[in-house]
């Protein structure tokens, strides 16, 4: 019986797994043991708060098979196998887990498929925040326009404010030397605790106010550029207390990047005026 790996942060005592992170839960959960279509070895998982604790057990509870008739396959091949099937393997799921402000229920196969699929989530909207604002700032940090939920604007509408809301524009180089111009807005986010019936709750907690640099690049950046995969063309940044597009984005370019493979630097070069 093989200990499986959970997270980076595994320590193994046969048939224990430990593991810790910052994700947090609450809950248990009763696992067959199928993964990615193969069987594997039954086990339970119990989740408090950061720590997951992993216990292996015997094949208590069976995989999920869906059997198939294989169309495809030649006669020399089902004379081989001395059968004309395949079997589909998906694991069976038991317990409860609280995450998020959801309650996640397992009562049976887990396939994928809504038909199949024994799995309900509960949203609790005393343990949910709803977003209530989004705002828009100049290059100087001065209030631009406030969209509220409750105005019910369309996306289409917030679009266009945002085009002709101010921009700064800053040139860089990326890892390999490349010129790509980054533009740049200042945007924020305000969230409320409770939703629905449980509006109120926002009485008794401190609104969450998430104000961010938005970035979008001319051209794509990092190694993948190019690739199947390709590089990034936009995101945005955490914004400091007080701080401004150009200092944000030069904080941003001193910082190491990560891609798929490999971490990567890029150079700031300077604001573009034209």
């Amino acid at each position: 019986m093989k200990n499986r790996r959970w997270s980076d942060n595994d320590r193994h005592l046969w048939p224990f797994t430990l593991s810790t992170g910052d994700h947090k839960g609450l809950g248990f959960v009763l696992h067959s043991g199928a993964y990615h279509g193969s069987p594997g070895t039954c086990h339970i998982r119990l989740h408090l708060w950061r720590i997951t604790l992993i216990c292996e057990l015997p094949p208590v509870v069976p995989d999920y098979r869906i059997r198939h008739t294989a169309t495809t396959w030649d006669a020399a091949t089902i004379a081989r196998l001395g059968r004309d099937w395949y079997d589909e393997v998906f694991p069976r799921e038991y317990g409860a887990y609280l995450a998020d402000g959801n309650l996640h229920t397992y009562y049976g196969p887990q396939t994928h498929d809504s038909v199949t699929t024994k799995r309900k989530v509960f949203f609790l909207p005393w343990r949910n925040w709803r977003h209530v604002r989004h705002s828009l700032y100049d290059t100087q940090g001065n209030h631009f326009c406030t969209e509220h939920d409750e105005d019910g604007n369309s996306w289409v509408a917030m679009s266009a404010v945002k085009d002709v809301c101010p921009k700064a524009r800053f040139e860089f180089e990326d890892f390999d030397g490349q010129r790509i111009v980054a533009t740049t807005n200042i945007e924020e986010r305000e969230w409320r605790f409770g939703t629905g019936l449980f509006r109120w709750l926002s009485l008794f907690r401190r609104p969450r106010v998430s104000r961010n640099l938005s970035l979008e690049f001319s051209s794509e950046v990092g190694p993948e550029k190019g690739s199947w995969k390709g590089g990034t063309v936009g995101h945005s940044i955490e914004m400091l207390p007080g701080e401004l597009c150009e200092a944000a984005f030069r904080r941003y370019c001193e910082k190491d990047h990560r891609s798929k493979y490999r971490t990567f630097r890029i150079r700031y070069v300077g604001p573009v005026t034209d």
